[in-house]
């Protein structure tokens, strides 16, 4: 999961993402998730009155409670499992609306040089689903 620009604590991911875009000029981003994910699994069992149980796992999975709340809102009928399912591919969405805050990205994809891709891979199916990020961006840069 990619946490939002402003969530500082998680500056190796930032790191990571900023040398890519600004750096090595990459031209595609591409964040999967999968069937059985643990991570997810953690996620979803997160108690709703915010205590943990773990050092720095629920602090990670923390990044997806957007992606929870819209799966128990919209399928807060079906059983776990099945809400685990669909969660493995919101936290995908999430991620990638997460790295849309990062300004690297956002002026990368306001110049057209990078794509970014979601995708999910059922390894129980072997069934493999790519979706690209469609975008608007209100990006300016600022020439001096």
């Amino acid at each position: 999961m990619v946490p939002p620009f402003n969530q500082l604590r998680y500056s190796g991911v930032g790191a990571t993402i900023e040398y890519a875009v600004s750096e090595l000029k990459v031209e595609n981003i591409l964040i999967i998730g999968h069937s059985g994910c643990g991570g997810i699994k953690a996620l979803m069992n997160l108690p709703e009155d915010g205590s943990t149980s773990n050092d720095f796992i629920d602090d990670w999975v923390k990044i997806g409670l957007p992606a929870k709340a819209k799966v128990l809102a919209e399928h807060g009928d079906l059983d776990f499992s099945e809400q685990c399912k669909i969660c493995e591919s919101e936290a995908v969405n999430f991620s990638l609306v997460n790295l849309q805050s990062y300004p690297y990205v956002k002026a990368a994809m306001a110049y057209q040089n990078i794509r970014l891709w979601g995708a999910y891979y059922d390894f129980y199916n072997k069934n493999f689903k790519l979706w690209e990020v469609k975008y608007q961006t209100d990006y300016i840069p600022i020439i001096c």
